[in-house]
């Protein structure tokens, strides 16, 4: 019995576990930012922010975002302006599906089944649309100095459009304006010119009035200065005037008591040059009295000194004048013989060495003359050879100096004028064989020897030594 019982426990347990199970799953629930949308045999119907049973079969759900939607509304062609200027526009636009049951079945009508690109990309074709229209009936002057004009433009004329897909448009910024022939920036140069010019009238009015505040001042100050210094010249001359009354009194009373004092002084001075000589006469008379005293003191202290000095020469100076006199007789004896040595040291010097020379000069003499012996000699017994050798040897300089002055002739001309057997080249050997021949002549006219005989001197003197040697052969 206790078994079924906890059996049927546990299958009642299971049970409800279950169907709990299946109520979860059949359980749906929407968070604050999206919208479930529900449809089945109940109908469509809306869950915002809370719960509900999904019956499956018989129902289905679908999930719709609730949250703001941002991008970016720029056109790829080029908008026209009222002007017909083109320009670029780039705004950012925001926009979210509208709270109201209605309007969230019809987004989810035209939306739900679309991808989030896909969505802002319709959003987008009808933002620009609506932009075109907008920018072409304003000018680049509102577009540019108006944004906040051309946003609020813009919500109005989508709004209807917007809520016919459910949606709404949150905000619509301009980011940015701009064309492609400097309009806009062209369009800013007059008022910043005129802005510069009223910058710099305003600086040169700002200038001007500092000049003449700075001028009137500069006056202020120079009148307050010039008064200023009148003020202290007059105080300085009154001062002056004071001072000179004052040192004038001064002076005056320093005159006065000057004078008065010199008068004192020089009866003071009266006074004391009479005292003074009465005192110096008594002082006078009483150094008389002490120089008398004083040199009869001296005279016996004189006297004294000169017996003592008497006996300090007589024991000094006539003592020191023998031992003086010693030392000087002993010193010049010394000197004496000192020069003594000298000289004869120096005459042994130079004896020996006149000695030497004269024995040189013998020497030398002896040996010229016996070289002149040997030579005269020589000359006797060789005088005709050694005369005919001087002759013959020098019989070629003779020749030489004759026939110097052809040497120094640079050119000669031979003239032929006939036949002559003597002219010509001959001619010229034939004066110079006459030349050399001419030489024995010019030698005996200058050595006055016969030049044949001289000759045959020397012939025998040749065969003189043959004989001789033949002889000692013999021998």
């Amino acid at each position: 019995m206790t078994n079924e019982m906890i059996l049927f426990v546990g299958l009642g347990v299971l049970a409800l576990i279950f169907l709990m199970g299946i109520l979860a799953r059949m359980y749906r629930k929407a968070g604050p930012n999206e919208a479930l949308i529900v449809y089945g045999f109940r109908g469509p119907r809306v869950i915002k922010g809370h719960g509900t049973v999904i019956f499956p079969m018989v129902e289905n759900c679908r999930e719709l975002s609730l949250e703001l939607m941002s991008f970016d509304v720029a056109p790829q062609q080029d908008l026209y302006t009222k002007q017909g200027v083109a320009v670029t526009v780039e705004a950012v636009a925001q926009i979210k599906v509208r709270s109201d049951q209605a309007s969230i079945l019809t987004a989810a009508e035209q939306f739900l089944t679309k991808t989030p690109p896909q969505r802002e990309g319709l959003i987008r074709l009808v933002m620009e649309g609506h932009l075109r229209g907008i920018i072409g009936q304003l000018t680049v002057e509102q577009i540019v100095k108006e944004p906040e004009m051309v946003g609020e433009r813009m919500r109005a004329t989508c709004a209807e459009d917007m809520s016919k897909m459910g949606l709404e448009v949150i905000s619509f910024t301009i980011k940015e304006v701009r064309d492609k022939n400097d309009y806009i920036s062209n369009m800013g140069k007059p008022d910043v010119a005129r802005i510069k010019r009223d910058a710099e009238m305003a600086t040169a009015d700002a200038e001007r009035d500092t000049a003449i505040k700075r001028a009137t001042a500069l006056r202020e100050s120079a009148v307050a200065k010039a008064l200023a210094d009148q003020e202290r010249v007059i105080a300085e001359t009154a001062s002056q005037s004071r001072q000179a009354q004052a040192q004038r009194d001064l002076d005056i009373s320093k005159a006065q008591y000057a004078e008065q004092s010199r008068k004192q002084q020089a009866q003071a001075d009266k006074a004391y040059e009479i005292q003074t000589n009465i005192m110096q006469q008594q002082v006078t008379a009483e150094q008389v009295k002490v120089q008398q005293v004083e040199k009869e003191g001296q005279i016996k202290v004189q006297e004294a000194e000169i017996t003592r000095h008497e006996k300090e020469l007589i024991a000094t100076i006539l003592k020191e004048a023998e031992i003086n006199r010693q030392r000087i007789e002993t010193l010049a004896l010394a000197e004496k013989n000192r020069l003594a040595a000298e000289a004869e040291g120096r005459a042994a010097a130079i004896r020996s060495q006149g000695e030497a020379e004269a024995s040189i000069i013998f020497q030398k003499g002896e040996a010229e003359a016996k070289a002149m012996n040997v030579k005269a000699e020589a000359y006797q017994e060789w005088n005709q050879a050694a005369v005919v050798d001087k002759l013959l040897t020098n019989m070629a300089d003779v020749v030489r100096a004759m026939a110097e002055p052809l040497a120094k002739v640079d050119k000669i001309t031979i003239v032929s004028t006939g036949n002559d057997g003597a002219a010509g080249v001959n001619k010229i050997t034939g004066d110079m064989t006459k030349i050399a021949a001419q030489v024995p002549a010019l030698f005996e006219a200058l050595s006055g020897m016969d030049i044949k005989q001289l000759m045959s001197s020397v012939q025998a003197m040749k065969d003189k030594p043959k004989a001789n040697g033949d002889a000692a052969q013999q021998h």
